[in-house]
């Protein structure tokens, strides 16, 4: 590897360079030191979904401290999250009270499980509430046919959970930073790698593929700041800033390398910038 004066890495075969490295960091070593270890501990379906999706939306900060948060959120719902979703009495939310991590707190947490109780009523699945032609004809949704034109599947189904998420009423104001979507331009990071855990289904056993309303050729790459980083110095993003268009950018040039699963190689950016191949 050689670097220009942009500093760009040039190599000769990147494809091959990142076929190796995502084979490299896609595999079962890989979960016990990533918030993906958290959904991992479940085997119901609900219960994946549930933690799967505190672990992606806690997952800011250090990984140690992300997961020792979750695996404290699973011990106050007693180890059960969809049954204690389910099941909780107004009293039983006491138990919630005082739990934090970083901006996320116990207010945000509450109307978390209120949703979470409020959609699995009706639903038996969390993948229904990124999906607009199921969920969307009963919360009263509606779109502009402008934000829709040509969008990609999967920014139509972030806008259409952020819009379901808060649908419900007397949702506090402050818990509206914790969801994001391409309308507010965000990469939505954490969405989109809790959508790489749901769709995306390989031999290496990480992600849990339980998911199908999605293709994985149709996921976008979760765009953290190690992925960022490594993404510009690999010549991948050429977009001064981060934003939705950088992470569409971006896995526009993966599905070069593999059309049908281009964000498999989130494993090889991510794993590389964590190694401080940067």
């Amino acid at each position: 590897m050689t670097h220009s004066r942009n500093s760009i890495i040039q190599i000769p075969d990147l494809k091959s360079f990142l076929d190796a490295k995502a084979d490299h960091y896609n595999r079962p070593d890989f979960i016990e030191n990533d918030p993906i270890s958290i959904p991992h501990f479940f085997e119901k379906k609900q219960d994946i979904e549930i933690m799967g999706f505190f672990a992606a939306i806690l997952a800011w900060g250090q990984r140690k401290t992300i997961i020792n948060k979750c695996r404290e959120l699973t011990q106050r719902m007693g180890g059960s999250p969809y049954d204690f979703v389910m099941n909780h009495s107004e009293h039983d939310l006491a138990v919630l009270s005082g739990f934090k991590h970083r901006t996320f707190n116990d207010t945000d947490l509450l109307y978390f499980i209120y949703f979470f109780k409020e959609h699995y009523s009706q639903y038996t699945s969390l993948e229904d509430a990124f999906n607009p032609e199921i969920t969307g004809l009963k919360s009263n949704i509606t779109y502009r046919d402008e934000l829709l034109k040509g969008a990609e599947k999967v920014e139509q189904s972030l806008n259409h959970f952020r819009a379901y998420f808060f649908s419900f009423p007397d949702f506090p104001p402050r818990t509206v930073k914790h969801v994001s979507s391409p309308m507010q331009k965000s990469t939505c990071k954490r969405l989109n790698m809790f959508l790489r855990w749901m769709v995306r289904k390989g031999d290496e056993g990480v992600d849990f593929g339980i998911w199908s309303h999605l293709k994985p050729s149709e996921l976008i790459c979760p765009c953290d700041l190690h992925v960022d980083r490594v993404a510009r110095k690999l010549g991948l993003i050429n977009r001064k800033q981060t934003d939705w268009q950088t992470a569409l950018e971006l896995t526009s040039r993966l599905r070069e390398f593999d059309p049908l699963d281009p964000v498999r190689y989130d494993f090889a950016l991510f794993g590389m910038g964590i190694d401080g191949i940067e």
